[in-house]
């Protein structure tokens, strides 16, 4: 309560018992467990995240643009922003936006760059931050953001390693700056990475290498955002691994094997950021799987197989993180389905199509994870879309 003092040596855990409802948000804590010193505790935090999606963004690689959408809440059918297709750079690639800050980056593996956007709350729109586009290598491929400090982080497929940034202040005055040390190495080709919050606030990021097979494991020096190596990495995958998800419990993984045409799963040590293969991993999947997927409550798996155009769906094993299919799985999608993201809400489901230059839009059944099309969907969108996300 306030005003309550502990004894220096008194160990605390703060969780959160009861999530805000109006609205309804999820909240995690960081730095919410460890000893009490001589000193006030001052670095322990809480970030929420709104659970509706309001907003949709898709990187259009053929278009050296992004193009974006308000998400009907009842219906989740998309209607093109005003403004849109906003400017990024050459062939982006991917797309992050940081859902507790209101900021967008986009890869854009053409030109070697990172555009940053700040969004409007009221309309969704970006504005390009200060000095964007910022240099990222030969070959940006794709980008993760670290929540708490706004560390990011992107691949580059060329050079096998990650650089890292932080966006230096807030609203319309955001930028990026290169953090010291970057860029950090990683695999072979890496191709994908994601963000994951270990035990005591630790964080992790996780690097899909394709050309070697593996996964980089590498924990985020808090305060510096630099990133060092962890003990076990990295962790063999399936053939050319695509696309990876942190399940939003932060117990479990999942990789798209592209070149092996699996889903491989694995169990996330909270005091160590380590992965451990679930039972019955890796999980059959569709043609080619690029991208993949998890909802809020991590209760399902979503995955997009490029070569079959179809997404495969699969129930999480909430005791042992086994993969088993929904009813009804697979999914007819458009042409060359390579990029999904699930709303918050996780009422629906959004797939990029590189072949058709469209959005399908699907409603996901909460009992069984089934998912159905719709009304108007597919939706038109850019050039050989290849990244779409969410933001509230």
């Amino acid at each position: 309560m306030p005003g309550d003092s502990f004894a220096a040596g008194t160990t605390y855990d703060l969780t959160i018992t009861m999530q805000p409802s109006a609205p309804a948000q999820t909240c995690v804590v960081k730095n919410g467990a460890g000893t009490i010193g001589n000193a006030d505790v001052t670095d322990v935090e809480i970030r929420c995240t709104t659970d509706t999606g309001r907003f949709l963004y898709v990187a259009d690689g053929g278009a050296a643009g992004v193009s974006g959408y308000a998400i009907d809440a009842a219906s989740g059918a998309l209607t093109p922003m005003g403004g849109a297709p906003f400017a990024a750079g050459n062939g982006p690639a991917a797309i992050a936006v940081d859902l507790m800050t209101s900021f967008a980056l986009v890869a854009n593996q053409g030109d070697g760059t990172v555009s940053g956007y700040v969004v409007d709350p009221a309309t969704g729109a970006l504005t390009a931050m200060g000095g964007s586009p910022f240099a990222a290598g030969s070959s940006p491929g794709s980008v993760a953001v670290e929540p708490f400090r706004g560390y990011v982080y992107v691949t580059d497929g060329a050079a096998g390693n990650v650089s890292a940034y932080e966006v230096t202040s807030g609203g319309s005055t955001a930028s990026l700056a290169p953090l010291s040390g970057s860029p950090f190495m990683a695999g072979t080709a890496p191709s994908a990475l994601t963000v994951g919050l270990g035990g005591h606030g630790q964080e992790y990021l996780y690097v899909a290498n394709a050309g070697s097979n593996d996964i980089s494991i590498a924990a985020i020096t808090n305060g510096t955002g630099a990133l060092t190596a962890t003990g076990g990495s990295p962790v063999a995958t399936g053939a050319a691994p695509r696309a990876l998800a942190i399940a939003p419990s932060g117990l479990f993984a999942y990789v798209a094997d592209s070149g092996a045409n699996t889903i491989s799963g694995y169990a996330v040590d909270a005091a160590t950021g380590a992965l451990t293969p679930v039972p019955g991993s890796p999980f059959a999947a569709g043609t080619r799987p690029r991208a993949v997927a998890i909802n809020l409550s991590s209760t399902l798996v979503l995955v997009a197989n490029q070569g079959s155009d179809e997404v495969s769906a699969y129930a999480i094993d909430a005791a042992t993180g086994a993969l088993t299919p929904v009813p009804g799985s697979p999914f007819a999608a458009g042409s060359a389905p390579c990029a999904i993201a699930v709303e918050p809400g996780g009422k629906f489901a959004y797939v990029a199509n590189a072949g058709s230059n469209t959005v399908s839009a699907f409603s996901i059944d909460a009992a069984s994870g089934a998912l159905t099309p719709v009304a108007g969907s597919p939706f038109a969108t850019g050039s050989e879309p290849g990244a779409v996300a969410v933001g509230d």
